[in-house]
């Protein structure tokens, strides 16, 4: 009890005391200072890594950057505050006060009334140099480096958009609770993918999803076949349609690329420029089309036709490869196509029965996409009891 009195006394005393006369500064991201609407000199603090340095006799000027954008902030100092250790690379924190910019360059920027150096570097010994453009097979010997350059960095923010757009995508709109039940009372067994577990939570939830790593134990190390990869896997319960599937697929897609190219705008033109020529345009000219349909019957008639010719020849019954994927996009006119109606032989035995005669497909789809081949894949979940029985018996 008397511990408790003391807090208390305590925590009035400290309650008394007085407010401190200057409002601390306020830290911002580089990306919120940049677009600030108040540029009446309220005073922030930002932190980051130095991209560049110029020092004048009467004043010096950084560029710092911390990654929540491609543009660095405009930092304007007196000569005083110039250091031998003020280089490229080195971590900063600067306070001061945010004001409009007189050049044409930049909207804002940072007045420094403190410069802090948390780490410095040398600019001489580091692998990353000012102004240079270092090939990507350069930037891998140095995993812990590499993500300062502004070609990783884009890639990256493009990737975290492109994440929080799928997030969004499938968030419920009401609070929905997970069962609290131990599910390890009885023997657990591992899987590369989360679908067993989406599967059971989806006789309680009508919409479930995962995103995250996937990891594949082929020693393959193609860009198609990562040992490593992000994989979306999703679950909707009372689909009885392929076309409502697809229509979840697509407004997916088009959300999430919306999305990177409405709040990405610097980093998808860095890459549009540099890293993937022409992807930007590519990507607007599937947002604005309806994605066409076609049976897998008449993809491999299509491809029968075509006067090219295939490392693997079309034949029906047997699973496209990459270079079938990608003629047939391009057949299309470059626009996303699904895929529908599969053989059962070449499909999972989970895939509904079409009950469709000799041919005896399946209700899956897979959409394929200019440039990449196939994207995302799924089908309808075989329900009827006895043609489960039936197939897990063959």
């Amino acid at each position: 009890m008397l511990e408790v009195r003391c807090l208390l006394r305590s925590v009035r005393f400290c309650s008394s005391a007085p407010f401190p006369r200057h409002k601390p500064s306020a830290k911002l991201s580089v990306r919120d200072a940049l677009g600030a609407q108040n540029t009446s000199g309220e005073r922030i603090k930002v932190q980051g890594w130095i991209r560049s340095v110029r020092s004048q006799k009467e004043v010096l000027f950084l560029h710092v950057n911390d990654g929540s954008s491609l543009e660095s902030l405009q930092i304007v100092a007196d000569s005083s505050l110039d250091s031998r250790e003020l280089t490229f690379g080195s971590s900063v924190e600067i306070q001061g006060q945010l004001v409009k910019s007189p050049s044409k360059r930049q909207n804002v920027e940072l007045k420094a009334e403190k410069i802090k150096i948390i780490g410095n570097c040398d600019a001489k010994a580091f692998p990353i140099k000012y102004k240079e453009r270092h090939p990507l097979e350069y930037l891998r010997q140095y995993p812990h480096f590499r993500c300062r350059t502004n070609v990783l960095g884009s890639i990256l923010r493009i990737r975290s958009e492109a994440t929080a757009a799928i997030h969004s995508f499938f968030k419920p709109s009401g609070k929905l609770k997970v069962p609290e039940e131990n599910f390890f009372n009885v023997p657990a067994f591992l899987t590369v993918s989360g679908q067993l577990h989406l599967e059971v939570m989806s006789g309680a939830f009508t919409q479930v999803f995962t995103f995250g790593p996937t990891f594949r134990a082929e020693n393959s190390q193609s860009r198609r076949h990562l040992a490593e990869f992000y994989m979306v896997e999703a679950e909707i319960s009372f689909v009885n349609s392929l076309q409502d599937l697809m229509q979840v697929i697509e407004e997916l897609f088009k959300a999430t690329a919306m999305m990177v190219l409405s709040n990405c705008p610097e980093d998808v033109e860095l890459c549009h420029k540099f890293i993937a020529p022409g992807q930007k345009d590519r990507l607007e000219h599937m947002l604005k089309n309806n994605f066409l349909i076609i049976s897998y019957t008449e993809a491999v008639e299509i491809l029968k036709q075509a006067s090219q010719n295939f490392t693997f020849t079309p034949e029906w019954g047997v699973n496209l490869q990459t270079e079938h994927e990608k003629y047939l996009v391009k057949h299309c006119g470059n626009i996303p196509v699904f895929i529908i109606n599969y053989p059962l032989a070449i499909k999972p035995f989970y895939m509904r029965d079409n009950e469709d005669g000799p041919q005896h497909t399946v209700a899956a789809v897979d959409l394929l996409v200019p440039g990449v081949g196939e994207l995302f894949g799924g089908g309808l979940r075989e329900e009827r009891y006895h043609f489960l029985e039936e197939r897990l018996a063959r």
